[in-house]
């Protein structure tokens, strides 16, 4: 194996704020920066436009920070309300509309601490994260109303130009290049999440390699015909 393809095989970057493509989000990604003790940033939007990319990526910016998902939040949560994790400089709070009744009652709890602390040498700053504006989340009333205390964000998908650029971009931190045709067919027949757009490149990577072949348009129908077969007789012409 040659050493770049090797190199090709070196897994792609965490969530960063360098590596997040801004687009019309501009105001919402300087708050996330610039979210400071005793302050509290909420983004919400559709899937695939960003909200755990920037809550990721500002937890690993920051020392002392907790990322915090539905799959582990009861957990986490449970151990900062009962003082058990060093005190944080910051906790993200991800899909807080996939919390269960349990663990909205601990965010309750955690937004009640960060305010008694705001003033304090224990405050910290907390971002949260949801598909759903404030007053449309379907959650209990007292959390819904938390949401809005501070900042609120609504994250846009991306442009076709911006996705095009995202794209590029992570072929390029890969090692790899694109042919025009392919973020041109990708653009205008796939999903417009970009989390599953970088998990395709990736995966598209791989078999490349596989195949000992460049990623071209008819590599990546070939691809699509094993792994999503509907997709790629759908959009063949």
């Amino acid at each position: 194996m040659t050493q770049q393809l090797i190199l090709d095989l070196i897994p792609a970057p965490p969530p960063t704020l360098d590596n997040f493509i801004v687009g019309r989000n501009a105001a919402a990604v300087d708050a996330v920066k610039h979210c400071g003790n005793g302050r509290t940033v909420y983004l919400w939007g559709p899937d695939g436009a960003g909200r755990s990319h920037l809550l990721q990526a500002q937890c690993g910016a920051i020392t002392d920070a907790i990322y915090v998902h539905p799959s582990n939040a009861q957990s986490l949560l449970e151990r900062i309300l009962n003082d058990e994790i060093t005190f944080p400089k910051l906790v993200a709070v991800d899909d807080v509309n996939h919390l269960d009744d349990e663990t909205q009652g601990q965010l309750f709890a955690l937004y009640n601490l960060w305010r008694a602390s705001a003033a304090s040498t224990n405050a910290f700053a907390l971002i949260v994260s949801g598909s759903f504006s404030p007053q449309a989340m379907p959650i209990r009333e007292d959390l819904r109303t938390r949401l809005g205390w501070d900042l609120v964000f609504r994250l846009e998908h991306l442009s076709d130009q911006d996705r095009a650029q995202a794209l590029n971009n992570q072929a390029r931190e890969r090692g790899l290049q694109l042919a025009p045709e392919v973020v041109s067919w990708l653009l205008t027949h796939y999903t417009r999440d970009m989390s599953r757009l970088i998990t395709l490149i990736n995966n598209l990577d791989h078999y490349s390699l596989e195949k000992q072949r460049g990623i071209t348009l008819p590599l990546l129908r070939e691809f699509l015909a094993q792994r999503e077969p509907m997709l790629a007789r759908q959009q063949h012409d």
